[in-house]
């Protein structure tokens, strides 16, 4: 499926992270950024190494603070792949430096939010033009937008 880049996806993506940390202001200060936090994300992190260790076909490697799990099948993993934690799971591909640097971010954004971070993205959608923690992880380093538009 090729979806449609309006013209002023830049303007409409800072719009919408400007939005997210809106209602970030309404999430108690206890659970971001904190020692509530980090106990989310090394779960994450412990959810993506069974994940990860169940499924991966493929080399298992630290590249840019990540934990990259390839040769997973596809159905165990959204798009060209998802973080969970700091585990990078994907499928054969071997994951270029700007979508590890992508997905570098997404680890950062789960240790600020911990257990709240997979239902807040849930709740942005699956649409990554629209989507503020794809939107903040870089959609060109993501590969949802071409690089020179």
């Amino acid at each position: 499926m090729t979806r449609r880049i309006p013209e002023d996806w830049e303007a409409r993506a800072e719009r919408i992270v400007r939005r997210g940390e809106r209602w970030d202001r309404l999430i108690p200060k206890v659970l971001l950024d904190s020692p509530v936090s980090r106990v989310g994300f090394w779960w994450g992190c412990a959810v993506g190494w069974v994940w990860g260790g169940l499924w991966s076909r493929g080399r298992v490697e630290r590249r840019n603070g990540l934990w990259v799990f390839r040769g997973m099948p596809n159905w165990t993993h959204a798009r060209g792949g998802v973080c969970v934690g700091n585990c990078f799971l994907t499928g054969e591909a071997n994951p270029s430096d700007a979508v590890l640097r992508h997905e570098a971010v997404h680890a950062l954004q789960w240790r600020r939010y911990g257990f709240l971070m997979p239902f807040l993205y849930a709740l942005s959608g699956r649409n990554p033009l629209r989507n503020r923690f794809e939107i903040e992880a870089g959609l060109v380093d993501g590969n949802y937008v071409p690089r020179a538009m």
